[in-house]
C-alpha cells in the first residue's frame, strides 16, 4: 500500500492582513479544488469589531456557520486541496467583484455595519489589496499548478445558509448551485434526490442571479473547468456528527457526478 503523504498547509498574507488565505492539504491528490470564501468571522482588533458586538459577528452575517468544518472534512475524505479565506465577509466579500455594491456592505440583512459607513477610498483599496487580491491569487495558483496533471480539474465552493431568511422558512436542506455549466450540478442532484426525504434546491436558496457565483465565474467557467456551488442549511452543521454525515453524502454525490463525465474521475 502506498503511504499517504502528510497534508501540507500554506498560509498567505495580504497587505496588513496576516492569514488572509489558507490552502489546506495543498499536496492533496484529488482532481478537485475546494473553496470556502466565508470561512471565518474574524475581524482584526484595529477595526473594533466594525462597531458590532462579538455575538453579531458570530451570526450568519459575519460568516457561513459550519461551512469551514464541512469543507475540511470534505478535503480529508477526498484528499483534495481546500482554499479558504481568513477574515469576515463583513470586511470584504471575496466572492464579489471589488467594485460591486455588496463587496463591502453597509447593511447586512437588517443590521447596520457601522465600521463600513462612509468608507474612504484608501480603506476600500486597502481591503481589496489585503483580502481580495491574495485570496484569488492563491486560488489561481492552486488551480494552475494542478491543471497539467488533471485537465478536467473541478472547482467546488462550499457554503451554508440560514433556515429562515427575513421571516420566511427555507425548506431545502441543501442547495446545488450552477450557472452555464450544469455538468456537476445535474449529477449531484440526481444522486442526492435518491435519498428519501432529502429536500434539495436547484439554484435555491440562491442562484447566480444573486451574484454569488463570482469565484467560479472567474476561475472555473471561462476555463471550461467543471464547477458547482454547494449550500448546506446551517442547522444541519451544528454538530460534528452532522458535519461528518453531510461531508460523506456530498463527497459521494460529487464523486458520482464527476465519474459520469466523459473524462471520468478517480480519487
Amino acid at each position: 500500500m502506498q503511504k499517504r503523504q502528510p497534508a501540507v498547509t500554506e498560509v498567505h498574507a495580504g497587505l496588513d492582513f496576516p492569514d488572509a488565505v489558507t490552502v489546506v492539504n495543498a499536496a492533496g491528490s484529488a482532481g478537485i479544488v475546494l473553496v470556502c470564501e466565508h470561512a471565518s468571522c474574524r475581524v482584526p482588533a484595529r477595526y473594533a469589531g466594525l462597531g458590532l458586538a462579538e455575538a453579531e459577528l458570530q451570526r450568519h452575517i459575519g460568516w457561513d456557520i459550519g461551512a469551514l468544518d464541512l469543507a475540511l472534512e470534505c478535503s480529508r475524505l477526498l484528499d483534495a486541496p481546500l482554499v479558504h479565506a481568513g477574515y469576515s465577509r463583513l470586511l470584504l466579500d471575496v466572492n464579489r467583484p471589488p467594485d460591486a455594491p455588496d463587496s463591502i456592505v453597509e447593511h447586512s440583512e437588517d443590521t447596520v455595519i457601522p465600521g463600513n459607513l462612509q468608507l474612504s477610498e484608501p480603506e476600500r483599496l486597502a481591503r481589496e489589496q489585503g483580502l481580495y487580491a491574495p485570496f484569488h491569487a492563491a486560488l489561481a495558483g492552486v488551480i494552475e499548478a494542478r491543471r497539467p496533471a488533471a485537465p478536467g480539474l473541478a472547482v467546488v465552493n462550499i457554503h451554508s445558509f440560514t433556515p429562515v431568511y427575513r421571516g420566511v422558512p427555507r425548506p431545502w436542506l441543501v442547495g446545488i448551485l450552477s450557472d452555464r455549466d450544469r455538468r456537476l450540478a445535474d449529477g449531484m442532484l440526481q444522486s442526492l434526490r435518491r435519498e428519501e426525504g432529502l429536500c434539495c434546491g436547484d439554484n435555491e436558496p440562491y442562484s447566480p442571479r444573486d451574484r454569488v457565483y463570482h469565484t467560479l465565474d472567474r476561475h472555473a467557467q471561462p476555463q471550461g473547468l467543471p464547477s458547482v456551488m454547494i449550500e448546506v442549511r446551517n442547522d444541519q452543521l451544528l454538530t460534528a456528527e452532522g458535519r461528518a454525515a453531510w461531508a460523506a453524502r456530498l463527497c459521494s454525490a460529487l464523486g458520482n457526478a464527476l465519474g459520469s463525465l466523459p473524462n471520468g474521475w478517480k480519487k
